[in-house]
């Protein structure tokens, strides 16, 4: 399979795909994130983005390597989507979680 990529030169497209899908993943995490944990998924997020990093340091392989390098910068991108999403939640865009204190 791995012979099959790269004969063909699909990494850079299974790269795209695969960072198309983390990105998306990443939108529903914010949400649920925000809803059960508020703003404090934050450190969360940074402890995956730092992971990712690291691991996209360690690992040889181009393609495991850019998938964890995008999951990095997904999380880190994520801590100020956290923020964002406690305003839209405050504007009533999405629910706010009435058992959590605030």
């Amino acid at each position: 399979m791995i012979d099959f990529i790269e004969n063909y030169n699909l990494t850079g497209l299974l790269i795209g795909a695969a960072t198309f899908l983390v990105i998306g993943l990443f939108h529903p995490l914010v949400i649920k994130g925000e809803y059960y944990l508020g703003v404090r998924c934050w450190l969360i997020f940074l402890l995956m983005g730092a992971a990712g990093a690291i691991g996209a340091l360690a690992v040889e392989n181009i393609f495991w390597s850019s998938m964890l390098g995008v999951v990095a910068f997904s999380s880190f991108w994520s801590i100020l989507e956290v923020f964002e999403q406690r305003k839209r939640v405050e504007k009533g865009w999405f629910p706010s979680n009435p058992k959590r204190k605030k």
